[in-house]
Parts: structure tokens; sequence; C-alpha cells
């Protein structure tokens, strides 16, 4: 089945430094894609690992001509990589997932199954985790509320990779950051139907964790980025138009206090040129964010922004 021009499936997978585990996965996918009966694909993406992961991505891909291989050249992070897998997903629902063996290839059937009720994207829900409660789960359920609140998007584990997608999701979606996490909220933009099931999850067995502190405080920092995004992505003028508004308000109070100081405390124009030189920088700073505004408006109906990094194939060609 898997020569069927037409494909329904694509298994899209970021990996990292996981040598020990990319084999394993590659076998857990191609045992239940098969079962499915239906034309696939897998395409593993090398996010600038130093061991040997691409050399094995590569000689998995020389056995099996339905595997995609994407190697950046140096790290850029889980959301390049998986938009990476996007972009070069050729199937017409997008399963993504981690390399790490923690999602359980077993899952993959009844994510399709639940998308095919007419939902969008379905996610998986790590109902039981198998990671460290401080460093791990006790972040996750703080950052699950803090997203949850923020987007609206009424998923338990926004933090689980596995997720099927539809393909016109996919291709609408650009992630940089670590904006993988807020996929559902960017997609609730498009409209997008979102669903739910409980995944199974694994405990890792090979290699180490890619998460440390850090990494929560990009996602607090991406959220902020997001939130503002979500409000003011139809009409970024909004935004600009406030602070420009705001900036020209003080100046004007400013330079009519200046003015009364002048004419009624007889002050001399020397006494007041720090009001002066206060106002001028709050009527340049207004108009300046009126421009950034309109600029971003421009953006925003005309503009459309380019993959992030260079890619190739198992190969060694060049993708882009």
């Amino acid at each position: 089945m898997k020569n069927k021009k037409t494909l329904a499936y694509s298994v899209t997978v970021p990996l990292m430094n996981e040598e020990e585990n990319v084999e394993l996965l590659y076998n857990g996918i191609v045992e239940v894609m098969d079962l499915m009966d239906e034309a696939y694909e897998i395409v593993f993406i090398d996010d600038g690992s130093t061991d040997k992961t691409f050399e094995i991505m590569q000689r998995l891909q020389r056995r099996d001509e339905n595997m995609k291989v994407i190697k950046f050249r140096r790290n850029f992070g889980q959301s390049a990589a998986m938009g990476a897998g996007f972009e070069y997903a050729s199937g017409n629902i997008v399963i993504a997932m981690d390399g790490d063996l923690q999602n359980d290839p077993k899952d993959i059937p009844k994510l399709v199954s639940k998308l095919k009720e007419g939902y969008d994207i379905v996610s998986g829900w790590r109902q039981n985790r198998q990671d460290k409660v401080i460093i791990r789960k006790i972040p996750s359920k703080i950052a699950n509320g803090l997203i949850r609140h923020f987007t609206q998007v009424p998923i338990q584990d926004t933090g689980c990779s596995l997720k099927a997608y539809t393909k016109e999701i996919v291709k609408k979606i650009r992630l940089y950051g670590e904006l993988h996490r807020f996929i559902p909220a960017l997609a609730r933009i498009e409209g997008a139907r979102i669903g739910e099931v409980p995944v199974n999850h694994h405990a890792r067995q090979f290699g180490s964790s890619k998460y440390n502190i850090t990494r929560t405080l990009k996602v607090i920092m991406d959220l902020t980025t997001l939130n503002l995004f979500l409000k003011y992505l139809r009409n970024p003028m909004h935004f600009f138009g406030t602070i420009g508004i705001v900036f020209n308000l003080f100046g004007v109070i400013t330079l009519l206090y200046m003015f009364f100081s002048v004419l009624v405390l007889r002050n001399t124009l020397e006494e007041v040129n720090v009001l002066l030189s206060t106002a001028f920088i709050f009527i340049a700073g207004g108009f300046q964010s009126l421009f950034f505004g309109l600029l971003a408006n421009l953006v925003v109906k005309t503009g459309d922004r380019k993959s992030i990094g260079t890619v190739e194939n198992g190969s060694g060609e060049k993708l882009n």
C-alpha cells in the first residue's frame, strides 16, 4: 500500500542526539503504519545532532524509499525542526511526535480515528506522565494552566508533541522560538476544531533529556508574545496606535505645561528647555509608534515569513 502516489499519512519526528532511539522509533512507527494499510511516509528531521543520529537516519533511508531525512546544519530548536517537517510532509494527515521513545507510535491510530470525526487537530494527553516531578511535572502543570488561560484552548496537555493534524492546518502554521507548544492556539486563529485523546507515555530509556529550566523561561516569554499575537494579529495598528496615542498625549500635556510656565509663571526658555526636549521625545515616539503600526498592518496583509534554516535530505542534496 505504501507505493500509492497519494499519501494518506506523514509521520514527522524532530531528533537531536538520539542515536540509541532513532532505529527503535523507526521500527515502531513502521510496525504501526503498516497495519493501518494506507500509503504513508516518515519524515525525520536532524536538528544539528553531534552523535551518529544522522548517519543512522541515512542508513534507514537507503532501505526505505518512503522515508525523508532533513538535516539542519546546526541546532535551530524543536519548533524550527517541526516546522521543517510540516513543510516537507506530503500526507493528507500529518502526525508529529518526539524522538525519545516517550511517545508511543501505537497511539497513532487512536489520534487518526479521532481526527476523522471532523477535527483539524487532535492532541495527545499524557494522563500518566513518566517524568520527574520537580523538574518536569510541576512546571508542566503550571505552564498548561497559563497556556489554557491566555489562549482559551481547552486542552489539558499543551506540551505533548504527539498530535495529528490535517494537511491544510500544518501548511498554514509558521513556527519559531518555542511556539510548537502553542500550535493549537495558532491553529485556532484559522478556525481549527481541536480535540484531545489520552495517550501512553513512557520513561526515557536511552539518551538524555533536552529539557532544562531555561526552556521554561523561553516558554513564558513566548507565551507573552503569543498573547499579544492573538490579540492584535488581525490589526496590529490597535496595539501600536494605542501606544502612539498615549505618547502623543503625554507630549501635548508637556507642551501645554511648558507654555504655562513661560506665559504664566514667567520662566525663561532656558529654564523650560528640559520640558521642550521631553515633549519632543514623547511626540516623536508617538508618531514612530503609529508608523510601526501602519507598517505592521502592511506586513499582515501582504507579507509571508520564510522558513528557518538550511536543510538537506539524506543524500546531502539541498531541499531549499
